[in-house]
């Protein structure tokens, strides 16, 4: 393999990378918690995008069970948005060492 190859494939890659990375911020993950008492939605970044609380969940005596739930749905709606993302950019390294830390993410 020549420079001018390598140069080609390493351009390809980064186009690659780019329409994954702007298709992660369309990408939408939930995950909920507490039995469906409180999802979290994320972006395929992990961003978080939203929260919903089920109004039975609510008690101003237990505020601490709400933020053990809330905690909980966004921890695993960010897990599954690490996952969407890995199994992305394996597809663009192909054969090449992952996972690879890029600024920004994760």
């Amino acid at each position: 393999m020549n420079m001018q190859q390598l140069l080609k494939m390493g351009q390809q890659m980064q186009s690659q990378m780019s329409e994954i990375q702007e298709n992660l911020d369309k990408e939408e993950v939930s995950a909920s918690s507490g039995g469906g008492m409180v999802t979290a939605t994320v972006d395929g970044k992990g961003s978080v995008k939203g929260i919903v609380i089920d109004p039975t969940v609510v008690d101003p005596e237990d505020v601490e069970m709400l933020e053990d739930l809330v905690l909980a749905a966004i921890s695993e709606a960010q897990n599954k948005a690490r996952e969407v993302y890995e199994a992305e950019m394996k597809k663009v390294a192909g054969g090449l060492p992952f996972p690879m830390k890029l600024p920004g993410l994760f």
